[in-house]
């Protein structure tokens, strides 16, 4: 089973994946939204399955609203701990409606990413994004990961192969570059009160 501890932020939580958000993740990976995923689970039994099977050395994440509400998932993956580095992946937001106007998708990498770098002292994360895939990738090279070699026809999704774009960034960057962007797109969300506070401290 999953690691058992929630990343508390200011907006969402990360909480471990359990086998009850195996209907909710199943829908979800089911949409329109996931076309970039991997291919998931065929039924329910088997999402539930594929839950209760996934190792301690992976952190898997439900993202939640504040109020408990959830809206995503998120893991942590592939961690070599000799070497120092591991895969954010399976990022999806579900429930787009419920986290419109909330900064889900930042915070939420913000939160694995402090988990990656300054809770398990990796050097390196890395991961492989469908080159089809524009608006994730511009996600990520916002976020400071660099882009490091195409892969060729590396993957297979709903029955179309297409080059696999393999990305990485390093922990100076992540410093240097990744938190004062992300801070910044926080600072965005906040209501103006609270943005002339902060600035203040």
């Amino acid at each position: 089973m999953t690691q058992s501890r929630v990343l508390e932020g200011e907006f969402v939580n990360l909480r471990p994946l359990q086998v009850a958000d195996a209907e909710l993740t199943f829908r979800w990976r089911h949409a329109q939204r996931a076309k970039f995923l991997n291919a998931g689970a065929a039924t329910l039994e088997q999402q539930a399955a594929w839950i209760g099977g996934r190792p301690v050395s992976e952190y898997n994440f439900i993202i939640e609203l504040k109020n408990g509400h959830p809206v995503g998932m998120l893991s942590l993956t592939s961690i070599d701990a000799t070497s120092r580095h591991g895969e954010p992946g399976r990022f999806l937001i579900g429930d787009e409606e419920a986290a419109k106007g909330v900064p889900v998708a930042v915070e939420a990498m913000k939160l694995l990413y402090e988990l990656a770098f300054d809770q398990l002292g990796l050097v390196r994360v890395f991961g492989i994004v469908a080159a089809n895939n524009h608006l994730m990738l511009k996600w990520h090279k916002y976020l400071g990961m660099k882009e490091e070699g195409r892969l060729r026809n590396h993957l297979c999704l709903a029955g179309q192969f297409m080059d696999g774009i393999f990305v990485g960034l390093l922990v100076d960057e992540y410093r240097k570059i990744t938190v004062p962007r992300m801070k910044a797109l926080i600072t965005l969300a906040r209501p103006p009160l609270v943005q002339i506070n902060s600035t203040r401290k």
